[in-house]
């Protein structure tokens, strides 16, 4: 029987891409899953409660954790994935573009482990695991919006880290490097100098399975930062 059977996981961002490919595979492995975005449709099962929810409004996240505990009880598992990937010169980065990437990738965030910290906190246990990006600790041209958004997810991690040490939640920050999701669509990496081709980079499930490691680790072991990239 897989250590995740019966456990309760909320997943963000889980309508596609890296957050689909972890919800899927968190119900795969036995645990009963609550997956947000803004696309999805209610819907429930034994194993899955689908909440539509857009991260960044307080309320909805709010909705998200009471939806969440009245169907499996107290997440043991929370997984931050929402965000958006947006890659443009400062000169062509928009103050509303701008916005919008801090919107979804950090303020989005910090609204999901404020709804849901306290929860685990209270019940001394839990999880919570941030999708962060090799751009969370690396500079890249192009990048001053989702840059600075996920240098600010870093540091959001590590504060929160330190704010619930000792209280039995472990906080881990997953920072993959470039992956094949649609969000690559528009950028075409495969013609453009200097980016990953599609083919040399990770899959969703990738880091699927780095996380349902995460997960899985006995409770006296804490893994604070976990770095994945092509080979």
């Amino acid at each position: 029987m897989s250590d995740l059977a019966g456990r309760a996981a909320v997943v963000t961002g889980a309508s596609r891409g890296i957050g689909l490919a972890i919800a899927v595979e968190l119900e795969r492995l036995g645990a009963r899953v609550v997956r947000a975005a803004r696309s999805l449709s209610p819907r429930a099962t034994a194993t899955r409660l689908d909440v539509p929810c857009d991260v960044s409004v307080p309320a909805q996240v709010e909705a998200l954790a009471a939806a969440a505990t009245q169907a499996f009880g107290v997440p043991a598992i929370v997984v931050s994935s929402t965000g958006i990937f947006e890659i443009a010169p400062l000169e062509q980065t928009s103050p509303e573009q701008f916005a919008a990437q801090l919107a979804a990738n950090l303020s989005g965030p910090f609204l999901v482990a404020r709804a849901f910290l306290p929860l685990m906190h209270r019940n001394g246990s839990g999880r919570f695991i941030t999708i962060g990006s090799i751009a969370d600790h690396r500079s890249f041209p192009g990048n001053s919006a989702y840059g600075a958004s996920k240098s600010g997810l870093r540091s959001l991690h590590e504060i929160l880290r330190e704010e619930y040490r000792g209280s039995g939640v472990l906080l881990t920050l997953v920072s993959p490097g470039a992956t094949d999701t649609a969000a690559w669509d528009s950028v075409d990496p495969d013609h453009r100098e200097g980016f990953t081709p599609r083919a040399k980079m990770l899959r969703p499930d990738d880091v699927a399975q780095a996380v349902v490691w995460v997960a899985t680790r006995p409770n006296h072991v804490e893994v604070d930062w976990l770095r994945l990239g092509p080979a």
